[in-house]
C-alpha cells in the first residue's frame, strides 16, 4: 500500500525529480515539473500530518533493516508540521517562481534553479523526517550546497561573495555538527536519534558528551543564523533571487530551529542538564537576537536587508521560546515557525512583485500603494504581523511568548518581547511610509507584476490574516508538540 511509504516518498520525489529536471530541454518543462514535484510533496506532507494525528507517530525502517542498525524515518507530531511548512512554502512558492526567476536569471541558468531548487527541497525534507544523526547530516549538506548554488545565481556580483561567505560559515557550523556526532558515536555505538536519547542519560556527566553538546549548539546555531553566528545571512537574502530568499527565508533556518529542538529535546531528553546553563543561555542570545537585529534593521535602506535582520530578530523569538524550557513557551516558538514563515515569505514576495530590480531600497517602493495596491496591502500585513499587531500571525506568537514568560515570572522577558515589537513597528513603518506616503517617482514605473505572481502573494498574505484570527489549530498542534517533549503544560 502507497500510504505505507509515504516517508519514503516525501524525500525520494524531489530527490529523483531533480536530475530529471536537467535533462528536460525546456525551461518551462523544468518549472512544470518542479511545480508537480512540489505540490506533491505538500499533499504527501499534509498526508503524514493525518496520519500521526490521528494514528501515533510513524517508524519507518529503509530496506526493511530495523533501527537502530538501519536507517529510520521517523515522524511524530513535531516534525510532521515541520514537513507541512516546508512542503507548504515550496508548493505555493513554485507559481511565483516562473515569472521571477525569468525576470533575474539569464536563460541558461533557469533550468539549473530548478535542479537545486528540488535538491534544496530535498535536503530541508530529509533534514526533519530522517531519526538518524548521520543521514541528518548528510541531508544538511544536501541542502546547504544547493543553497550555496541557489544565491551564487544571482545577477548582482555581490551575490558571489555573499554564497561563499554562506559556505564559509557553513561548512564550519557542518564540521562542528558532525565532530559533536561523532563524539556521541565514540560513547553510545549508536548514530539512531531515539536509540541515542535512551543511552545518553546515565552519561550526561561525561565531559565528552558535554563536549559534544557543544559541538551541536555551535554547529547548528551557525546554521540557524543565531545572533552572533549570523554574519552569512544578511547578504544572502539580499543579493540572492528573489524567488530563492523567498524559499530560504521561509524554510532553511525554520529547519535549523527544529534540529535545535530535537537535540535538546529528544536527544539530551530538555535544558536541565548538570552544570551546562543552557536556559539562561539560550534566553539571553534570543533576546540579544531580538533587540539588535531590530536595531540594526531600523537604519537599513536595502529592503531585503531589511527584512533579512527582521529574520535574525525573529529568530530570536523561536530561540527565546524554547529556552524557556517549558511546554508553553516551546510551543510558543514552534508556532512561530509557522507564522514567521508565512510573514517572512508575504514580505519578500511583495517585495520581488514591487520591483524587477534584485537589490531593492525603499525609494523603489514610493508609491506603491497607488501602482500595486495589492503588493502594498501585502506589505501593510506582513509589517503589521512582524509588528505583532491583533488578527494577524505575529500577534498569535508574541502572546504566546508573553504569556508563557509571565507563567514563570519572567516579566523582564515579556518586556523585552514587547520593546522589540515596537522596534518591529519603527522599520515597518519605514517600508508602510515608502508604499503609501511617498510620492510616485518621476522615473518609469515598475511593470505589473503577472497574475502567477501575484496569485501566491495573495494566498500568503490571506493565510497571514487567516490564521492569526484562527489560530487554534496551529498554536493546538504546536501545544500537542510541545507536550510530547516535555510533557503537558500545568
Amino acid at each position: 500500500m502507497i500510504q505505507a511509504h509515504l516517508p519514503a516518498l516525501q524525500v525520494v520525489v524531489p530527490l529523483f525529480a531533480a536530475p530529471l529536471c536537467l535533462l528536460l530541454p525546456w525551461p518551462r518543462a523544468a518549472w512544470l515539473l518542479a511545480t508537480v514535484v512540489s505540490w506533491l510533496a505538500a499533499g504527501i506532507a499534509l498526508a503524514l500530518l493525518w496520519t500521526v494525528r490521528a494514528e501515533g507517530p510513524i517508524s519507518y525502517a529503509l530496506g526493511s533493516w530495523p533501527p537502530p542498525i538501519g536507517i529510520e524515518y521517523r515522524v511524530d507530531l513535531l516534525n510532521a508540521f515541520i514537513l507541512v511548512i516546508v512542503a507548504g512554502i515550496g508548493a505555493v512558492v513554485m507559481p511565483f517562481a516562473k515569472a521571477s526567476v525569468e525576470r533575474e536569471l539569464p536563460p541558461e541558468r533557469i533550468v539549473l534553479f530548478y535542479v537545486m531548487y528540488l535538491l534544496c527541497l530535498t535536503g530541508l525534507l530529509g533534514i526533519t523526517i530522517t531519526g538518524d544523526a548521520f543521514n541528518l547530516f548528510v541531508f544538511l549538506e544536501i541542502s546547504s550546497l544547493s543553497s550555496y548554488v541557489l544565491i551564487s545565481l544571482g545577477r548582482d556580483r555581490r551575490a558571489l561573495t555573499a554564497a561563499f561567505r554562506y559556505l564559509i560559515m557553513g561548512t564550519i557550523g557542518a564540521t562542528f555538527y558532525v565532530i559533536g556526532i561523532g563524539l556521541l558515536y565514540m560513547l553510545t555505538g549508536t548514530l539512531n536519534i531515539a536509540d541515542l536519547a535512551a543511552r545518553l542519560p546515565p552519561l550526561l556527566t561525561l565531559p565528552a558528551v558535554q563536549a559534544a553538546l557543544a559541538f551541536l549548539l555551535v554547529g547548528i546555531s551557525l546554521k540557524l543564523a543565531l545572533f552572533p553566528l549570523h554574519l552569512w545571512l544578511p547578504n544572502a537574502y539580499a543579493y540572492a533571487p528573489t524567488v530563492v530568499t523567498v524559499f530560504l527565508a521561509a524554510t532553511a533556518t525554520k529547519v535549523s530551529v527544529y534540529v535545535l529542538i530535537r537535540i535538546l529535546y529528544t536527544l539530551f531528553g530538555g535544558l536541565d542538564l548538570p552544570e551546562l546553563p543552557l536556559r539562561p543561555a539560550l534566553m539571553g542570545l534570543g533576546m540579544l537576537a531580538m533587540i539588535a537585529a531590530s536595531l540594526v534593521a531600523i537604519f537599513e535602506t536595502n529592503v531585503k536587508r531589511m527584512l533579512a535582520y527582521s529574520s535574525l530578530a525573529q529568530i530570536g523569538y523561536m530561540v527565546l521560546g524554547l529556552g524557556l524550557g517549558t511546554a508553553a513557551g516551546l510551543a510558543a516558538g514552534i508556532v512561530h515557525i509557522f507564522n514567521h514563515a508565512l510573514t517572512k515569505a508575504t514580505l519578500f514576495m511583495a517585495v520581488g512583485c514591487a520591483s524587477q530590480r534584485q537589490v531593492i531600497g525603499l525609494r523603489d517602493l514610493a508609491g506603491l500603494g497607488r501602482r500595486m495596491p495589492l503588493v502594498a496591502a501585502a506589505i501593510l500585513v506582513g509589517a503589521l504581523s512582524l509588528v505583532g499587531v491583533p488578527v494577524t500571525v505575529g500577534f498569535v506568537t508574541k502572546w504566546a511568548l508573553i504569556q508563557a514568560a509571565l507563567a514563570v515570572d519572567l516579566w523582564p522577558v515579556a518586556l523585552v518581547v514587547l520593546a522589540s515589537g515596537l522596534l518591529a513597528l519603527i522599520y515597518g513603518w519605514r517600508l508602510v511610509e515608502a508604499a503609501y506616503f511617498q510620492p510616485l517617482p518621476d522615473e518609469p514605473a515598475a511593470v505589473a507584476p503577472p497574475l502567477a505572481m501575484q496569485a501566491p502573494l495573495l494566498l500568503l498574505t490571506v493565510a497571514c490574516l487567516l490564521f492569526g484570527l484562527a489560530a487554534g489549530w496551529t498554536l493546538g498542534l504546536a501545544e500537542d508538540a510541545a507536550a510530547a517533549l516535555v510533557g503537558p503544560a500545568p
